[in-house]
């Protein structure tokens, strides 16, 4: 099967950077025609000429997804330009830089976290879905989460409460738009080394080789590893697909507090310890 999304409307939130710009790249590699929906001007300015110089058909609003009438305006845009969208990346998140328990954090830091992890979701969804139903050939909507929705996360349990909740507002949307033939999705990404989170400042170079070792695969996430499972969620390579978690991490997630250590990459669960590897 060739995949393709050639022909498809797909909007794309924060795609100034990271995933979103990885995903809006290869998206656009495929055919697609682009509605980018982003905060920032100077990096919605770079995706006009990016695209442009790419011959891509690109509708670069910048917009705070956080904002009903924003979204709303973006809505009628995207209708003006196009007239329809197949496929919706709810790429938008973020951490804020809070971490701290739950005793010191404040209402206003829970209201911070919930409108860009969870409650956009609910603003662009809504406003959009009306565009993907009027194809009648169904759609596609991915939300982005994180593999902290699948886990404890110590020193951010906001965050990661949302993260959780993203699960489920996926799994119930997935059912309530299955009659249109819009599957609902999520894709969870481990620590990706983006302009969010920048692994080369926080980790020394001297200590990588030990941190990319805390995940089966040896390294960090990079951008178009999550774009390529939008691409498959994009898709028709997976159009019997709804409701599901597709976790990208480098197999962290089922590897636990398991990790290689040299000189032989034995596996170890205590790495401190001489002698307590086991083959």
């Amino acid at each position: 099967m060739q995949v393709s999304l050639e022909n498809k409307v797909a909007l794309i939130t924060g795609a100034g950077a990271g995933i979103g710009r990885a995903t809006a790249e290869a998206f656009a590699s495929l055919g697609a025609k682009l509605a980018i929906a982003e905060i920032a001007p100077d990096k919605c300015e770079a995706l006009r000429t990016q695209f442009a110089s790419m011959h891509v058909e690109a509708l670069v609003v910048q917009t705070d997804v956080c904002s009903v009438k924003q979204v709303e305006d973006l809505a009628r845009q995207i209708d003006a330009r196009f007239g329809r969208l197949d496929v919706l990346v709810n790429n938008v998140g973020h951490h804020l830089g809070i971490f701290n328990q739950l005793t010191d954090s404040t209402e206003e830091q829970w209201q911070q976290l919930y409108d860009i992890n969870l409650r956009h979701m609910f603003i662009v969804s809504r406003a959009m879905i009306p565009l993907m139903r009027r194809s009648g050939n169904g759609g596609s909507i991915i939300n982005l989460s994180s593999i902290e929705g699948f886990r404890g996360y110590p020193l951010n349990v906001v965050y990661g409460t949302f993260k959780h909740a993203v699960t489920g507002f996926t799994r119930g949307l997935a059912l309530e738009l299955a009659i249109d033939r819009i599957r609902v999705n999520l894709i969870a990404p481990e620590t990706t080394d983006t302009e969010q989170v920048p692994i080369g400042q926080f980790i020394k170079p001297e200590n990588r080789a030990k941190a990319d070792r805390t995940l089966p695969l040896n390294r960090f996430g990079r951008p178009e590893d999550s774009a390529g499972a939008a691409v498959f969620l994009a898709s028709e390579l997976s159009g019997w697909v709804t409701g599901q978690s597709l976790i990208v991490d480098g197999g962290g997630l089922v590897g636990n507090i398991w990790q290689r250590v040299p000189p032989d990459n034995r596996w170890t669960n205590l790495p401190f310890i001489t002698g307590a590897c086991n083959g």
